[in-house]
């Protein structure tokens, strides 16, 4: 016998998939039909949507919270650098 291996959807196809099953259009079973899927899968993949939707609309606080961890960042390489200078120099004159 033959082990068959899961299928990988993308993210885009879960997408699509997903909305047309929130747009009510078709049934459950209909959709499982047309993609060749679990009905389960299609439901599930419904419900991530609709939890998840408010997400699409908070993308403003994460990318000001990422900028303000950059700055942060930088400030510890340019700390970084100036003490790998510092013992560089260091251990030049030391002879090391």
């Amino acid at each position: 016998m033959k082990k068959q291996s899961r299928r990988k959807f993308s993210a885009d196809f879960k997408a699509k998939v997903a909305l047309e099953a929130v747009r009510n259009q078709q049934t459950l079973a209909e959709l499982a039909v047309k993609y060749d899927i679990n009905p389960v899968m299609i439901s599930k993949w419904k419900g991530e949507l609709l939890e998840n939707i408010a997400a699409a609309f908070e993308k403003k606080d994460a990318t000001e919270k990422q900028s303000v961890d950059t700055q942060e960042l930088y400030a510890q390489i340019g700390q970084l650098k100036v003490e790998n200078e510092f013992l560089k120099k260091s251990c030049a004159k030391l002879g090391i």
